[in-house]
């Protein structure tokens, strides 16, 4: 059935702007069939979308689903609705689930889950060395052809640099990207904080050049062996540094931001609240400043939310004993929104890019734009519209935020993925 959509401000990305639009889709094939005015699309249905905003669907390359084995912190189920139900119409979820995604019956058995889920599409990240323990390398091939889009050892970084020269050579020749977790353990000796925090909160520190130590070594490999790196949740101002000489020396480098390392610094930290845990650890001012100058001109091409679900309890273990994480998935289009584009810090034309367009091309992904031919992977959105962060209206079982009780603007309303509905605003939880 050929369904219309009318009366919204539809994304153009060619023009980097709104047009005043409808837009048809075909919910069969899952296609955008046209983008003009009403009275020249053919339509079956038609609905109208007025005083709302279609965006292309976000995708998010880098999420914590938890699922298999720690379903006490998220399930498939909860963890895509919460994608869903923040515009996400595709994310790629990381391997350190218990199993670990190390084998193929895994990658197929999460892939096969999350279609019968029918919320936002999942692609597994397997591991780059069996169980992330960094000894030996996964089997590339049948994880691959498994379907896993990439691999990262993500939480821990891999400390053998001849191992990881081996992965990226495996993977240049495989066409699948390396996606890292920068950190030197050599370096970060399990430091829960930016240095500054650590010293005035009375615990231990990373140093930011454990994260831009371990990019420097793997952007060399990367040159050396031809290899696509991703370069996970930058948060210093030497790793975005890095990854510029890297781009500009010509290197297959591509990197994430996420949105707590543009919006928050060691400062914000509440000593009483593990809620502000993550790892990077959120660090100083300038390096804040940095990160937002590399994403805002391209250098740090797309947005991730780390999206990482913990239970209560053990976030309650306080700052010293409490895992790193915060949930991400449906705060992060609000958050940016209000803080970078409302204030001129950001063009809306980067965001979407970023947070829809780049990271598909990057990662070979359908979707991105909205354009006939195109999958009809769409978020409709009430920019005009202010709400207030409440962590118990997630549809995560994700609590833990730093965000809680900030007001935003910009309300997802609707989310479709290939033409068929993944979310509307006030449905119920998934089980």
């Amino acid at each position: 059935m050929r369904v219309r959509l009318d009366g919204g401000r539809v994304w153009d990305s060619a023009l980097g702007d709104f047009i005043e639009a409808s837009v048809a889709f075909d919910d069969e094939t899952g296609e955008i069939v046209a983008v003009g005015h009403p009275s020249a699309l053919r339509a079956d249905e038609a609905r109208s979308v007025r005083g709302l905003c279609l965006l292309p669907g976000f995708v998010d390359v880098h999420v914590h689903l938890r699922d298999p084995g720690l379903t006490h912190k998220e399930t498939l189920a909860s963890g895509l609705q919460a994608a869903a139900a923040g515009g996400f119409t595709q994310v790629a979820c990381m391997p350190n689930t218990k199993p670990p995604i190390a084998r193929a019956e895994v990658v197929e058995d999460i892939r096969r889950r999350g279609q019968e889920v029918g919320k936002a599409e999942v692609h597994p990240i397997a591991c780059l060395t069996v169980d992330q323990a960094g000894q030996e390398l996964a089997n590339y091939q049948a994880l691959g052809q498994a379907g896993a889009l990439g691999f990262s050892d993500d939480g821990r970084g891999v400390q053998d640099g001849g191992l990881m020269r081996e992965a990226l050579a495996k993977l240049a020749a495989l066409g699948k990207p390396a996606m890292i977790h920068a950190e030197d353990e050599s370096i970060s000796r399990g430091g829960a904080l930016h240095e500054r925090a650590a010293a005035r909160l009375g615990t231990t520190a990373q140093p930011g050049s454990a994260e831009a130590a371990m990019i420097a070594r793997d952007v060399l490999l990367a040159e050396e062996t031809g290899a696509h790196l991703h370069v996970c949740h930058v948060s210093r101002e030497a790793s975005a540094a890095v990854v510029r000489f890297a781009k500009a020396r010509g290197i297959r480098v591509t990197a994430e931001v996420t949105p707590h390392h543009l919006l928050l610094t060691e400062r914000d930290i509440d000593r009483a609240d593990a809620n502000w845990k993550v790892n990077p650890p959120l660090a100083a001012e300038e390096d804040r400043r940095a990160c937002l100058a590399a994403f805002a001109d391209g250098t740090l091409d797309v947005i991730a939310t780390d999206h990482a679900p913990h239970h209560p309890d053990e976030k309650a273990k306080g700052m010293d004993e409490a895992p790193f994480g915060m949930v991400g998935l449906e705060t992060a289009f609000a958050l940016l929104y209000t803080r970078l584009v409302r204030e001129g810090l950001v063009s809306m034309r980067r965001l979407v890019e970023a947070m829809s367009e780049r990271p598909c091309r990057l990662f070979g992904l359908e979707g991105g734009q909205v354009r006939p031919g195109a999958r009809a992977d769409l978020v409709l959105v009430d920019l005009g519209r202010r709400w207030t962060i409440d962590p118990d209206a997630f549809y995560s079982k994700g609590r833990n935020t730093p965000f809680a009780g900030w007001k935003v603007m910009g309300k997802v309303v609707e989310t479709i993925r290939a033409g068929r509905t993944i979310f509307r605003e006030g449905e119920e939880r998934l089980s």
